[in-house]
């Protein structure tokens, strides 16, 4: 008998809202204020997803940490206070959290992101009470690793991870799963690119937020046979 899906966890950045302009433009800040080189925003984007210090360190092309703490400050200044709501929720998100719910499931947030921004972004869209509960990580990097937050989500809200699916659209939320026991479906409307999600291989692909519900349909459904 298949393993029913009880628990959904999903990303925030790439999976539930498009963050594009503000992570890109806060990135830009910081880089132009260090008198740094800037990529074009296409090669931003493609580092929009893994933790703030990795993304940081090779866009400096260094490992000093003391250069890197200095960007991501500069990120944040910018981001705290404009490019936080730089950001739009994806076609069907809201509708796919109601649907999802309809079918019993309990929702939890698993984000990179620091969890301070990601509960005023939940709530300024409206989605916190969709959720039973919120997870990221903290500014000093602590469970920024996906592994680690998912880890730390499984055991908090006392999970087992083979009735829980991870839904996100970069390689850090199939392998953070995989890693925890935790079944995966890429959320190919995000910012990962095809040969990285490939390489990953999720257990399931959706390409609109409106195809997952369909995908836990059939988990459940598969179980109770």
């Amino acid at each position: 008998m298949s393993r029913a899906v009880r628990h959904v966890l999903l990303d925030l950045d790439g999976t539930l809202t498009d963050s594009e302009e503000g992570i890109v433009r806060s990135m830009r800040h910081a880089l132009l204020t260090m008198q740094r080189p800037v990529p074009d925003d296409a090669a931003l984007r493609r580092l929009i997803g893994p933790p703030t210090h990795e993304t940081f360190r090779r866009l400096l092309g260094t490992d000093d940490m003391g250069s890197i703490d200095e960007a991501v400050r500069l990120y944040r200044e910018r981001y705290a206070r404009v490019g936080l709501f730089e950001n739009r929720l994806y076609p069907g998100v809201a509708e796919m959290l109601e649907a999802l719910r309809m079918l019993d499931c309990t929702l939890f947030l698993a984000t990179s992101k620091p969890i301070v921004y990601a509960r005023r972004i939940v709530a300024h869209y409206g989605l916190t009470a969709h959720f039973a509960g919120l997870h990221g990580a903290e500014f000093d990097g602590t469970r920024a690793d996906k592994t680690e937050l998912i880890g730390h989500l499984l055991e908090t809200e006392r999970l087992d991870p083979e009735h829980c699916l991870m839904v996100g659209d970069r390689k850090h939320d199939i392998l953070g799963a995989r890693a925890n026991g935790v079944r995966t479906c890429s959320a190919r409307w995000g910012y990962g690119e095809p040969d990285e999600i490939r390489a990953a291989a999720p257990d399931f692909e959706c390409f609109a937020a409106g195809e997952l519900p369909t995908v836990v349909r059939m988990l459940i459904a598969q179980a109770s046979s």
